[in-house]
């Protein structure tokens, strides 16, 4: 079986090798529960402690801000469902129509619940207006959730402007940022926000790990029951292998942004200027300038992402959208919330490079692409009996 060169980096990325040889040590050799008083504890829990520090320092975080989750989707759901709890009298939040499910869902249930449930709409590049938030906001609003960065079109959210608006209305704020860390700066004293989500999976870190960043004083309550684990919010024994190994991959993330930033942006532009001379009528989904570094969306004219992206799955892996979506040929929630048409949401593919991209990959991939498009379009363009 071929290996074709991989794009879909925003659905997950392999772990750093440094990464894994952490892992694999804190899974054979020094696998004590960190809960234990004797020395095998000692020694998780010390490392436990260092991986909370950091994931601060990457995120300008102080180390106690820090909670480990099982993933960034439980970290979403305590972060809603947790503000809820903690704020039962205000009852009501605020959302954007871009979210991913793991906000959204959550967001639904506390509908269902007896709360009120605003859902801000975004404009055609998929960015939310912060007036549309102004609006949104009553009295009662415990929070405002908004994605920092869109896993799909990749369009970047002004997020620390929509926290000043929460702040000064007396609501928590919070960012989905599990497609921004690691491709971009991100800082939650500069953000402003109050809780802030991450997936190590999506910047070469293990799956199975997430964290919630609470800021002191935030009022929280758990949504698990059980032992004082992660500060009383997140009970279970710590999986020290996946902290110690986010832990890392967080220190790798420091060290190399923002060279990191310009290295994708380069290779993804490079990718959309290859593709955009070879497809005539291709169109970039999202927003032009403020979008993450890696993320390429764009439709491509006359023809079907989905069948495109089988035309050359033996050569490049991608994806018509987020992986968490269905398999269906339907229209992406997020191309609907921009206002794209049947036509163009049809068309859309997303691609995503990483670090380990290569220029040849991309020259190749664009070639591919192009081709194929070529010969799907021309036979969509045949009349029926002559197919």
């Amino acid at each position: 079986m071929n290996t074709p060169i991989y794009l879909d980096y925003n659905a997950t990325t392999p772990v750093a090798p440094e990464v894994a040889v952490t892992i694999r040590h804190w899974l054979e050799e020094d696998f004590g529960n960190p809960s234990s008083s004797h020395v095998y504890g000692r020694r998780a829990a010390q490392a436990v402690l260092q991986a909370r520090t950091e994931v601060g320092a990457l995120l300008g975080a102080q180390t106690e801000e820090i909670v480990f989750t099982g993933s960034a989707t439980e970290a979403n759901n305590l972060a809603l469902l947790g503000v809820a709890r903690a704020l039962p009298a205000q009852r009501h939040i605020v959302v954007s129509a871009v979210e991913h499910p793991a906000v959204m869902q959550p967001a639904l249930h506390l509908r269902e619940l007896g709360w009120g449930v605003s859902v801000v709409p975004v404009d055609g590049a998929g960015r939310v207006a912060v007036a549309a938030v102004a609006a949104a906001l009553r009295p009662d609003t415990a929070l405002v959730s908004v994605m920092l960065a869109n896993n799909e079109v990749g369009t970047l959210q002004p997020i620390a402007e929509i926290a000043a608006l929460a702040r000064a209305n007396g609501s928590l704020m919070h960012t989905d940022a599990a497609q921004a860390a690691g491709k971009l700066p991100v800082d939650v004293a500069a953000l402003g926000v109050d809780l802030l989500t991450l997936a190590f999976h999506k910047f070469y870190g293990p799956k199975g790990i997430g964290t919630l960043y609470v800021r002191h004083g935030t009022p929280l309550k758990p949504i698990l029951f059980g032992a004082e684990q992660e500060h009383g919010l997140r009970p279970g024994t710590e999986n020290v292998a996946l902290i110690v190994g986010a832990g890392e991959t967080a220190r790798l993330a420091r060290e190399r942004l923002p060279g990191a930033t310009q290295h994708l942006a380069d290779l993804r532009d490079e990718l959309h200027r290859r593709l955009a001379a070879a497809v005539p009528g291709l169109m970039l989904n999202g927003h032009p300038e403020y979008r993450l570094p890696n993320t390429l969306h764009v439709s491509f004219p006359g023809v079907s992402g989905r069948e495109l992206l089988a035309a050359v799955a033996d050569e490049i892996a991608a994806s018509v959208g987020s992986a968490c979506h269905s398999a269906a040929d339907t229209v992406s929630g997020v191309l609907a919330a921009m206002g794209c048409d049947a036509a163009r949401a049809r068309g859309a593919v997303r691609l995503s490079v990483g670090l380990a991209t290569s220029a040849e990959e991309v020259a190749h991939a664009s070639s591919a692409l192009a081709e194929a498009w070529s010969k799907l379009s021309k036979c969509y363009a045949m009349p029926r009996s002559s197919r």
